[in-house]
């Protein structure tokens, strides 16, 4: 089954140098029977597409709680055998997961991306979070027009290369360790 782990460029840096996306418990989004339940008509791709647009969503969170990585949101697709359901809580519509192993290196099928440009639109978005959370209806907006942005695709044998193109400060000057999240 395919699943898309929100992500950022820092733990993503983590994750392949140390060969596995972790710790357990991972939140992870796939076409869930929620989702297709909810999206009754929609194609396989159309629902992978969904799927991959809420990990997307939650990757803003994680750059909202860590102000110093880049401002890119960042999703990790993998194929696993079996992915548990999440709590008792999924609502129509819902594509979240939750896994409870470390995902292997081997298992990452892609990395998508937001390009540079996207940063003031992401960044707005991160900064806004905790408000939009609540409700904050221009919040809400901001975290809503991320989705206008493309995110890129990657093969995971160009990884490394971009990792080390965005270099130790991201291309927005953000602080990037690749040793050890920090």
């Amino acid at each position: 089954m395919r699943v898309y782990i929100p992500s950022t460029l820092r733990l993503l840096s983590v994750a392949c140098n140390a060969g596995e996306v972790g710790p357990a418990p991972l939140t992870a989004y796939a076409v869930t029977p929620a989702l297709r339940e909810w999206f009754a008509d929609g194609d396989d791709e159309e629902l992978e597409y969904a799927a991959m647009a809420q990990a997307a969503r939650a990757s803003v969170g994680l750059l909202a709680d860590d102000p110093g990585t880049a401002r890119r949101r960042v999703v990790i697709a993998a194929e696993v055998s079996a992915v548990p359901p999440v709590d008792g809580s999924v609502e129509l519509g819902d594509a979240r997961l939750e896994l409870h192993v470390v995902v292997p290196w081997r298992l990452v099928a892609s990395v998508h991306l937001d390009s540079a440009d996207a940063v003031p639109v992401v960044g707005k978005a991160a900064d806004l979070w905790e408000a939009a959370q609540n409700g904050d209806d221009d919040a809400v907006f901001a975290l809503d027009s991320c989705e206008g942005e493309d995110l890129m695709w990657y093969a995971t044998q160009e990884i490394p290369d971009l990792l080390a193109a965005e270099g130790p400060r991201g291309r927005n000057g953000s602080v990037m360790d690749q040793s050890d999240g920090s």
